[in-house]
């Protein structure tokens, strides 16, 4: 490969909270003593990224100016550009794309506009803990609309269910999301077409959540929920960032795609009332460094390492840790572990798993915050070496040995 995925990063001391952040919050413990840290918990990456973001960062910042500023052509060029070229979009132009201080932020933006505090919202579930957050801080009713596995173990929308529960809770605001998190579904046309014409029925405008939409593993490809249809297009707001693809939570600075002007002049409205929602100059050059033929290349590479990492991964958990199941996801890095018979058979709780995991230093993630009730979420956006002796130690020490 061109790029470096495969050298171990020390992020300690940088400002990781996948590594400095442990024990506080609901972040995993630290390990007992003796054991390194192995990050799979918070869902950011344990690579460096595409060098063209450090560059433009860096040029911008020779410039020892850093007052108000305007969006650059070439940032909504670059976004445009992008979406065109991994996706096939075609006829996106400036005026549809709009600044988001975060894709939970334009939740928000976008919710408020069509939903006060106490009416319901449709989600999916298992749920990113993000939503849950986000929607009880401003009052909403959450409704579930469980994901089911099919005969082969794949994860399915419940179109019945989504219709039942819009009706009884006369909602009319939904979160869509896609490649959905954390499941790890990457959506078919077909099943975002059927989606999509369940809500047009009730009259629901869809927040279609895609920033995991550039980690799309071998043999699958994601459709943009407005690509599928006129009404999709006009009735869905979506919200993107380069955030997860190359790493750069830290520098903030997502981006919606609204095609309705309507729809958008009410988003756009909503969003400015804080007066919060501003760009950083230098998240901006980022972009343009992220969004550049090197982030392309880049971002072909990093598809191709996680897929590795997620082949191995489940094969290892099929071979050797009976009564753990996994669903193999499609997209995004993230691995949802379903330990619900290991620990009947072993008289466990899923909590009494996270910790055996968590004192040798493999620092997953609870997923029952994500209304997995005995699962754990694993973040795999790591070199394959450290994935494989993360794997090795929960044989020795968690699933088969003796725990710590």
């Amino acid at each position: 490969m061109k790029y470096d995925f495969t050298s171990i990063m020390d992020r300690r001391g940088m400002d990781a909270i996948a590594v400095d952040g442990l024990g506080h919050g609901f972040a995993p413990d630290p390990p007992k003593e003796g054991w390194d840290v192995i990050p799979m918990w918070v869902a950011d990456m344990n690579f460096p990224t595409v060098p063209t973001i450090p560059e433009a960062i860096i040029e911008r910042a020779k410039h020892p100016a850093y007052g108000y500023f305007d969006a650059a052509d070439e940032y909504y060029d670059s976004i445009i550009r992008w979406h065109e070229k991994r996706n096939g979009v075609t006829g996106l132009t400036k005026e549809c794309i709009g600044y988001e201080n975060g894709v939970l932020g334009g939740v928000i933006s976008a919710l408020t506009c069509f939903a006060a505090p106490g009416d319901a919202v449709l989600v999916h579930s298992p749920t990113y803990i993000g939503f849950t957050f986000s929607l009880e801080n401003n009052g909403y009713k959450i409704v579930h609309s469980p994901l089911v596995k099919d005969a082969d173990g794949v994860w399915r929308m419940d179109y019945d269910d989504m219709d039942k529960k819009l009706k009884a809770n006369h909602i009319h605001a939904a979160i869509f999301c896609s490649p959905h998190n954390p499941c790890g579904r990457v959506w078919e046309r077909g099943e975002i077409e059927k989606a999509m014409e369940v809500y047009k029925a009730n009259d629901c405008i869809v927040i279609s959540d895609e920033i995991w939409s550039d980690i799309i593993l071998a043999g699958h490809r994601h459709t943009p929920t407005q690509m599928v249809s006129e009404d999709a297009r006009m009735r869905t707001v979506a919200l993107y960032a380069p955030s997860k693809t190359f790493n750069l939570a830290g520098l903030v600075g997502s981006y919606h795609i609204i095609y309705d002007p309507a729809l958008r002049d009410r988003v756009v409205a909503k969003s400015s009332k804080p007066h919060y929602n501003d760009m950083n100059v230098l998240s901006m050059h980022a972009l343009i460094g992220a969004y550049k033929p090197e982030g392309h290349e880049w971002a072909d590479e990093l598809c191709q390492t996680i897929t590795g990492n997620v082949d191995y991964a489940c094969r290892y958990i099929a071979e050797h840790f009976p009564g753990v199941e996994v669903a193999k996801p499609q997209g995004t890095y993230m691995l949802f572990v379903d330990c619900t018979q290991w620990c009947k058979a072993h008289g466990r709780t899923i909590a009494e798993v996270e910790k055996a995991c968590w004192n040798v230093g493999v620092a997953v993630q609870d997923g029952r915050m994500f209304h997995g009730p005995c699962s754990i979420r694993m973040n795999l956006a790591l070199p394959l070496s450290r994935v494989q002796e993360a794997f090795d130690r929960l044989d020795r020490h968690v699933f088969n040995g003796a725990w710590v």
